[in-house]
């Protein structure tokens, strides 16, 4: 009888031993599911935020950009003012430009 009941015990203990075996194969397969679907989650969202950046990115480069053509008559009209004021302070500080220059060469120096 005693061979029986250890018997018994052998085979209690592979029973324990392949029911541990399938607990494992079933939390390693459950594991791999979830890593499968948290990279999953990670690349839709990864690629949320791509697309949401490079909208954003478009549309600063579209303002900063412009319409290039508002932008060249606004680089122009800039431009004008500047030569318009550059002729002014010309036009005022001309007469003490030419008597300064009158002075230095009809002024003779030992």
């Amino acid at each position: 009888m005693d061979s029986n009941k250890g018997q018994g015990g052998i085979q209690l203990l592979l029973a324990a031993e392949q029911e541990a075996q399938h607990i494992v194969a079933s939390a390693r397969s459950a594991k791999m599911a979830r890593l499968k679907q948290a990279k999953d989650e990670a690349e839709r969202e990864i690629a949320s935020y791509r697309a949401q950046r490079e909208t954003e990115f478009r549309k600063k480069v579209a303002e900063t950009s412009g319409d290039s053509g508002s932008n060249v008559k606004r680089l122009e009209e800039e431009t004008k003012e500047k030569i318009e004021h550059l002729q002014n302070e010309a036009s005022r500080v001309s007469p003490e430009v030419v008597a300064m220059l009158m002075k230095y060469v009809t002024t003779v120096r030992n």
